[in-house]
């Protein structure tokens, strides 16, 4: 098991620079931390300033030290508002420092892949219960690379005001350290290595929960459409009754300056990297308890807390068929003469016209 111990970097857990603000998501992964002990690497990639108040942009790892080894990356708390998928990745971790104590196949497991976590990307924003960080700029639309159609108005990613929602930030400014960071993660620890997937947990407005991958910006296809599609179907196989509706961001709508295009296409080449963003229907909890629609938090996570427990029961088989599809990476990654037929039944599969992106 010495492949999966990692020594705490000093500065993990450091206190708030100026004020101890605090909110229990925050909470929750602190004690996480601590409860990982020397089993986890953990890292502060920067500090977010809310006030007169400081959040450090916290990241944790436990797996093979090889960078060559497969890894995936979980992500939450991008919106403020949506403590739901945040609350997903912190429920995941603790129930694998758990297991570690007595499951050897888990334990196996990690020796050979990686796992990534960064649960709160804006601290700020969630301290502040809003969507957008502190600066009013909201960090999904805060790449710089823009649309190549229409968007929908404001919902696809405006440059007007923070006053308005949907805020991408000034053009031609750097990005918000919060982007920046979860980019840095993506770039040192996830896209560098020959193969690893991400999944960034969200939620919004749907009756239905959604697994969404690049493109958001355009509708032409991304080159590893083989790839998402052959990982679609093993999900399928694997857990036939799943609830998730498995597609391009683009099926649904464009969007400016979406972070896991910038990723994705930053991506070195040769190398596989499989961006999903998990969009969680909230139009569900709101059916059950329609009281929900008077509550900012309401609208994007269920309030009771049976329903929260059910949600978190219902999506901790994706994290962990994820961690088990890059374990097994060899045994599936589709080869050179199959990749051909594959993008062909992806492209009729998702309706698209087969003009893949280039790279």
């Amino acid at each position: 098991m010495d492949s999966v111990h990692h020594p705490v970097a000093p500065a993990s857990l450091a206190p708030t620079r100026e004020a101890e603000a605090t909110f229990d998501e925050f909470e929750e992964l602190k004690e996480i931390l601590r409860a990982g002990g020397t089993r986890l690497e953990t890292r502060t990639m920067d500090y977010i300033t809310s006030g007169t108040n400081s959040f450090p942009l916290l990241t944790a790892s436990i797996g093979a030290s090889d960078p060559q080894a497969p890894a995936v990356g979980f992500f939450g708390g991008i919106h403020g508002l949506e403590r739901i998928g945040t609350q997903l990745i912190l429920h995941f971790m603790r129930a694998l420092l758990f297991r570690l104590e007595w499951d050897e196949l888990l334990r196996l497991q990690l020796q050979k892949i990686r796992l990534v976590f960064m649960p709160i990307v804006n601290p700020g924003g969630m301290w502040a219960h809003k969507r957008s960080n502190p600066s009013g700029v909201d960090l999904m639309r805060n790449a710089p690379q823009r649309a190549d159609s229409r968007v929908p108005f404001l919902a696809g990613g405006q440059t007007l005001s923070s006053l308005l929602p949907w805020y991408c930030g000034r053009p031609g400014t750097p990005m918000q350290t919060e982007s920046a960071a979860l980019l840095e993660v993506v770039r040192e620890q996830l896209a560098s290595r020959p193969f690893s997937l991400a999944l960034d947990c969200h939620s919004g407005y749907g009756f239905s929960d959604s697994i969404w991958f690049p493109y958001a910006r355009t509708r032409r296809l991304m080159a590893h459409l083989p790839e998402m599609f052959t990982l679609k179907t093993l999900l399928e196989q694997s857990h036939p009754h799943h609830v998730y509706r498995f597609e391009p961001q683009s099926n649904q709508y464009l969007l400016h300056g979406d972070l896991w295009d910038h990723a994705y296409d930053h991506a070195p080449a040769g190398h596989v990297f499989l961006p999903m963003t998990l969009e969680l229907g909230s139009w569900l909890w709101i059916r059950k308890n329609p009281r929900q629609l008077f509550s900012r938090q309401g609208i994007f996570n269920p309030i009771m807390a049976h329903r929260t427990q059910r949600v978190l029961r219902r999506h901790a088989d994706l994290l962990d068929f994820l961690t088990r599809a890059a374990y097994a990476v060899p045994n599936w990654l589709p080869t050179d003469d199959r990749r051909a037929q594959l993008f062909r039944l992806a492209t009729a599969h998702w309706r698209h016209r087969p003009v893949p992106a280039s790279g």
